[in-house]
């Protein structure tokens, strides 16, 4: 599998007359079509619940049949989302610019009214999060289709992180994010969180957002956005594929229900090939799947610094580059089991909770009930006592707001 990338352009329709804030944004973003929301009500059988593929805190999506008979995965934005319409902004600036083998591909996007839809390339076999880490499915992951599935994630953000202009961070990246196409090529999805780093920045500051299990400890305490928080994600999807399992799974003895910390004790005690999932029966490359999980170490330690670059990260996974031995623990964020994340019965979310899924079942399962994604507000005794703390919307009290620590394991 290679890194194979380049520019997109595709056409907007200019005739169209802008009627509002959003309308004149999207219009000035070019290499975008523009639908007309008949056609996508067509499309989708009139959004009938039999098409629905997925359902995220942002709205809904449909599979879906456009004009020219191509299957198209329909992305339709909650009215009541507030936030929802800035991700949605962000996604069309991101993903429209850009195209990859190992990225998801933008069709275009529907502005009518109050309906705000993107149009995506439908992807047969939906997620890993489904399909492989704690789902249910039929498919076969064989030793050697994780590989390339791991070298096409990473290659797909080496592409993001040092080949784009300026250079894009996911923040994101996690299982239910990881879309697979009928040959089971990996595609990153999901944009809507997505910052841009201009060329004279090492970081920018922003409001964190991420998944717990998959969100890096120092970005979540002091809000400072790099490259290298995207690769601490990826360290812990690498894991994750190579074991077959969730990042965290409570109905495992108690130290066994970390997949970082369990990682790192096993290589402490040069027993990692203990780690590799149990469904493939033993037949796989040992040396190999090591290899990964080291790659998987070194994307998580705990000094951002030390965590190699996405295009090292390839090299080392495609064996042209020799993994570094010389690995330093990695940060964890813990003591997060009491966190609760409001359910399909609580009040709606506000705009400072942010939940987006392409597919249906990625957050179901006790395995992933914590992988949730939100927004963090750091405050300023967080950056001292190493403590920071959850909101899970403005609405939340102080005395409901909870509190969770970051440590080195």
């Amino acid at each position: 599998m290679g890194c194979f990338s380049f520019l997109s352009g595709r056409i907007v329709n200019k005739s169209r007359k802008p009627g509002s804030d959003i309308d004149e944004e999207v219009s000035g973003i070019h290499n975008v079509k523009l639908f007309t929301y008949k056609e996508l009500r067509i499309a989708t059988e009139d959004f009938s619940p039999a098409n629905k593929i997925g359902e995220g805190g942002f709205g809904s999506v449909y599979k879906g049949q456009l004009k020219d008979r191509k299957f198209a995965a329909i992305k339709v934005l909650s009215a009541e989302s507030r936030q929802g319409v800035k991700e949605f902004l962000t996604e069309i600036d991101v993903i429209s610019k850009i195209k990859h083998e190992n990225l998801v591909e933008l069709y275009g996007c529907c502005v009518e009214g109050n309906q705000r839809i993107l149009v995506y390339n439908y992807l047969e076999n939906n997620s890993l999060a489904q399909n492989l880490i704690g789902g249910s499915s039929n498919l076969q992951f064989s030793w050697r289709t994780r590989r390339e599935i791991c070298i096409g994630i990473a290659c797909g953000l080496a592409f993001l992180h040092e080949e784009v202009r300026p250079h894009i961070i996911h923040r994101d990246i996690k299982a239910s994010n990881i879309l697979l196409n009928e040959d089971l090529m990996p595609k990153i999805s999901d944009f809507g969180l997505a910052k841009l780093i201009p060329p004279n920045m090492t970081h920018v500051s922003t409001r964190v957002a991420g998944t717990i299990g998959y969100l890096a400890p120092e970005y979540a305490i002091r809000g400072q956005l790099t490259r290298k928080a995207d690769i601490y994600s990826f360290g812990v999807l690498l894991m994750e594929i190579v074991s077959g399992r969730c990042n965290t799974n409570t109905r495992l003895p108690i130290g066994e229900q970390y997949l970082l910390e369990r990682t790192w004790k096993l290589y402490e005690q040069r027993e990692l090939d203990g780690l590799v999932d149990t469904s493939l029966g033993g037949d796989f490359d040992a040396e190999e799947a090591c290899r990964f999980l080291k790659i998987g170490l070194l994307c998580t330690q705990d000094t951002p610094k030390l965590r190699p670059s996405m295009s090292n990260v390839v090299k080392m996974l495609k064996g042209e580059k020799v993994v570094d031995d010389r690995i330093t623990k990695p940060g964890l964020i813990s003591d997060f089991m009491d966190l609760r994340v409001r359910g399909p019965h609580d009040t709606k979310p506000s705009a400072e909770t942010t939940t987006s899924s392409y597919n249906a079942s990625a957050g179901s399962g006790s395995d992933n009930q914590y992988n949730s994604t939100f927004s963090l507000a750091s405050s300023a005794a967080a950056t001292t006592t190493t403590t920071f703390i959850l909101n899970l919307s403005s609405e939340t009290s102080a005395a409901n707001t909870k509190n969770f620590s970051f440590r080195t394991i």
